[in-house]
């Protein structure tokens, strides 16, 4: 009976955590369904709202670690709870935002505390789960972006299309309030990571190997948000769908993200993060090549849609434990780094991506950007794969 209380009780709080992402899901990829909903309200160019998911990625950025840094001695639990406040209220601030400059200010904001929360809550995660699960485990945290992009994000992008963009956040704000009772109530009390300093922990970043995995993050991940920061206009200008199309495509979307991370993590468990990553990275090359050449029609965009979608999450739980088996002693703040590096990948991904169109090359130009990015992160696995192979053959030799 203890048996089953002690899974009950795990499985309640990774669905706390999973609140977490639904919540986080929602607030960074909303705007990618409504951006020509926000676009039009300010009177402004499709690339400049695009701005708005450019900031938050800065958000997330600056904030994973600074955050993580000041408060990682205290334990995750109430550190959980105040970052899921902050999201709250940085939503609800961006929802009554009446200015451009002002919709930036409350994006930045709310981003800080996103990368934070996920550094922090893989680390939980995996804490919590049984000894050669931990993959699958954190990808629970993280199969509430999927529920996010099923569910929450086609809701928020109907709403916003046929009411208000501006409701759809304040929903978020509600969620974000919902999930932090959720934390309180059911996710345990741990013990902090460490008495260790800030400083200290730094130490960890010396390792050549971290910060090939935050390139891989960065850069690697910039195909995901080339091809999902436009998706709306890709669809509707080069598809040739009609923008009430734009909630059941997000939503294919969102099926293949969920189908997608479960699937990475199960095979992150099974054969290794790195191998892992270094497939999915190059499947993902191929395939957005092919978003950029098939989109015209109709077919093939729907079944790109839910592969791409696939692809992309897949690769965000081998990512993570990659990072947090490379920085023991220092996981929550080497977790949140890969949040920080992911969503560089994002800032990287919506810029690099809207040049093209700027330029007038089209809405698919991006997916061509994007599977540059992919491939970039791609050589960086194999750069990783023999830096990891040299150290094994230098360590036999000197045991020999």
């Amino acid at each position: 009976m203890k048996l089953l209380k002690l899974l009950s009780n795990t499985k309640t709080s990774l669905i706390t955590l999973c609140l977490g992402g639904i919540t986080l899901g929602m607030t960074e990829f909303m705007m990618m369904g409504v951006l020509p909903d926000v676009a039009k309200s300010l009177s402004v160019s499709i690339p400049a709202a695009g701005h708005m998911i450019a900031i938050y990625a800065l958000g997330v950025i600056i904030g994973a670690p600074v955050m993580v840094g000041i408060l990682g001695k205290y334990p995750p639990k109430r550190v959980l709870i105040g970052l899921m406040i902050t999201v709250a209220v940085g939503n609800l601030l961006f929802a009554v935002a009446p200015t451009y400059g002002l919709l930036l200010t409350a994006r930045f904001l709310v981003g800080l505390p996103h990368g934070a929360f996920f550094g922090i809550g893989a680390v939980v995660a995996s804490k919590l789960a049984d000894p050669g699960s931990e993959a699958k485990s954190v990808s629970v945290m993280f199969a509430g972006l999927t529920v996010a992009n099923i569910i929450g994000v086609p809701l928020g992008t109907f709403i916003g299309h046929n009411f208000s963009w501006r409701i759809s956040f304040v929903i978020i704000s509600a969620m974000a309030l919902i999930t932090a009772a959720s934390i309180k109530r059911w996710l345990p009390m741990l013990a902090s990571q460490s008495n260790t300093k800030f400083s200290d922990s730094l130490i960890v970043f010396k390792k050549p190997e971290l910060w090939i995995i935050i390139g891989i993050s960065a850069i690697g991940t910039g195909g995901l948000f080339a091809w999902i920061s436009y998706i709306a206009p890709l669809m509707t200008e080069v598809a040739g769908f009609d923008s009430n199309m734009i909630t059941p495509i997000m939503i294919i979307a969102g099926l293949g993200m969920a189908i997608g991370n479960f699937a990475g993590g199960r095979l992150a468990d099974r054969f290794s993060p790195l191998k892992t990553t270094s497939y999915l990275l190059l499947l993902m090359v191929i395939v957005l090549v092919l978003v950029g050449l098939t989109s015209q029609f109709k077919p093939a965009a729907i079944v790109l849609t839910f592969i791409t979608g696939g692809l992309a999450f897949a690769v965000i739980a081998p990512m993570q434990m990659l990072m947090i088996g490379s920085a023991k002693g220092a996981e929550m703040l080497a977790s949140s780094a890969m949040q920080a590096s992911a969503n560089t990948g994002n800032a990287l991904g919506a810029f690099l991506g809207g040049l093209p169109i700027a330029a007038g090359y089209g809405y698919t130009s991006p997916e061509y950007v994007g599977a540059l990015l992919a491939l970039a992160g791609f050589l960086l696995c194999i750069l990783l794969t023999w830096m990891f192979n040299s150290k094994r053959k230098l360590r036999a030799a000197a045991t020999a």
